[in-house]
C-alpha cells in the first residue's frame, strides 16, 4: 500500500515537472528563425517515466503533459493542442518501443529517435488539419533542427540517471 501511493504521488510529480517544462517552454524565445522549433524539455520527463515505468505511465505522462500545458497556456483543443498531442503520442510510442525491444540505443539514441517522431507526428497532423500534404516539405528542416534538440534532452537525462546512481533516490522505482 505505502509503495502504491508513493509510486502515484512520484508519477503525480512527473505529470507536474512536464507540464511546467511544457508550459516554460512555450514561454521562451527561440534564437533560431526556423518556426515550430522547441527543446522538447518535457520529453525527458517522458523519456525518464517510460525507463522508470513503463509504457502505461510514459503515456500518461506525455497526455496529461500535453493537456494540462495546454489548459494552462489558453490552447486547449485548438490547432496547437492537436500538433502538441500527436507529437507528444509518436514520440512516447517510438521511445517506448525501442526501449522496450531493443537494447541497442542508448537513452541519447532513444530522445534522438523520439525528437524525430514528435516532428513526424506533429507534420502528419498538420497534414490533415491542412488538408495538404505539401507541409511534408518543411519534414527536412524539423528532422535537422530535431538532432539537437534530441541530443540535448537525451544528454540531460544521462545526467539526471547518473545523478540518481550517486542519490539512488529513484531505485525503488526502477522497473525489473
Amino acid at each position: 500500500m505505502r509503495n502504491d501511493t508513493r509510486r502515484m504521488v512520484f508519477l503525480a510529480l512527473l505529470v507536474a515537472m512536464a507540464t511546467a517544462l511544457h508550459v516554460a517552454e512555450g514561454m521562451l524565445l527561440v534564437p533560431l528563425p526556423i518556426p515550430g522549433v522547441k527543446l522538447g524539455l518535457a520529453n525527458i520527463i517522458t523519456l525518464l517515466t517510460l525507463h522508470l515505468f513503463g509504457f502505461k505511465d510514459g503515456f500518461t505522462v506525455a497526455l496529461m503533459r500535453v493537456v494540462l500545458g495546454t489548459l494552462v497556456s489558453g490552447m486547449f483543443l485548438s490547432p496547437g493542442f492537436m500538433l502538441a498531442l500527436t507529437g507528444a503520442v509518436s514520440s512516447t510510442l517510438i521511445m517506448a518501443l525501442l526501449l522496450k525491444y531493443t537494447r541497442c540505443f542508448s537513452m541519447v539514441g532513444v530522445s534522438l529517435a523520439g525528437a524525430a517522431g514528435h516532428n513526424i507526428g506533429q507534420l502528419l497532423a498538420a497534414c490533415l488539419l491542412l488538408q495538404s500534404s505539401s507541409v511534408m516539405y518543411y519534414l527536412p528542416v524539423l528532422l535537422m533542427a530535431g538532432i539537437p534538440a534530441g541530443l540535448i534532452t537525451g544528454l540531460l537525462l544521462n545526467s539526471l540517471l547518473e545523478h540518481n546512481i550517486k542519490s539512488g533516490i529513484l531505485n525503488d522505482f526502477k522497473r525489473t
